[in-house]
């Protein structure tokens, strides 16, 4: 395991500390998302944010941060750190523990190391150069995506269906039509079942890079692959395909291309 990947597992341990009381509590939360719809945000979010900024600033202080709640950092730094302290909020202020920390480290603008941890099933999802991986315990397991060769055998994901717009839902439609299984309101921990051989395919949109950072190295680490609706690397479009088995990607991009960005 190398440092950064050793570092970034210490921050989802750091994270989970401070969200962990936080779960399953009578927290409240705010609404930020105004007009443009339901976007909760609660007082777990900022304290796990502010821990791990903490915990960075402490042992790189040379380095960027990109986070959720607090913004950015030295967005232009060589090494940049990227932070989502509870991506599936909605999930979490519901009690449901589907809800992850993401934390990755952008490297010369690419993401080289991810984690998606989901604290009280207490798993850890870390890839990086020296492969995938899920801690549980003190267990130690190897991620691997599984074999899945066509569209019509693939278990399919997508957090909701109505954050896509007319174009993408009509995209999205016919690709859920095509495959054998589809499962909705995973929000990330889709990308992780993926990573495990248990998923093939999770398309999103309107993600932000705190949303899907984290997600590149442990999928492709694990043998799959993420893309945007062009076939291109992920980008600021935020539309997001990630497979387990990369032969999936070109039969969703016959639809979703149509819809791309």
């Amino acid at each position: 395991m190398t440092e950064y990947e050793a570092f970034a597992i210490e921050l989802a341990r750091e994270a989970a500390r401070v969200t962990l009381p936080f779960f399953r509590s009578d927290i409240g939360h705010e609404d930020k998302g105004g007009a443009a719809g339901f976007d909760p945000v609660t007082e777990a979010d900022k304290q796990a944010e502010a821990a791990i900024r903490r915990l960075i600033a402490a042992r790189y202080p040379d380095h960027g941060v990109i986070g959720e709640e607090y913004g950015q950092d030295r967005p232009d730094a060589e090494h940049v750190w990227v932070l989502d302290p509870i991506d599936g909020t909605r999930a979490f202020i519901s009690g449901l523990p589907l809800w992850t920390t993401l934390i990755a480290l952008r490297q010369a603008g690419r993401p080289t190391v991810g984690v998606i941890a989901q604290p009280y099933l207490d798993e850890i999802f870390v890839g990086g150069s020296s492969g995938a991986r899920l801690l549980r315990g003190d267990a130690e397991t190897p991620l691997a995506v599984r074999t899945c060769e066509t569209l019509a055998d693939a278990v399919i994901s997508t957090t909701d269906p109505d954050i896509f717009d007319d174009a993408e839902r009509d995209a999205w439609t016919q690709v859920r039509a095509t495959a054998r299984l589809a499962r909705l309101g995973c929000d990330a921990y889709a990308y992780a079942m993926v990573a495990a051989g248990k998923m093939d395919l999770v398309a999103e949109t309107s993600l932000k890079p705190w949303d899907w950072s984290a997600l590149v190295p442990v999928i492709e680490a694990a043998g799959g692959k993420v893309v945007n609706w062009r076939g291109a690397a992920p980008d600021a479009d935020g539309q997001i395909l990630a497979v387990g088995d990369p032969r999936l990607i070109d039969q969703a991009l016959v639809t979703l291309k149509r819809a791309a960005i």
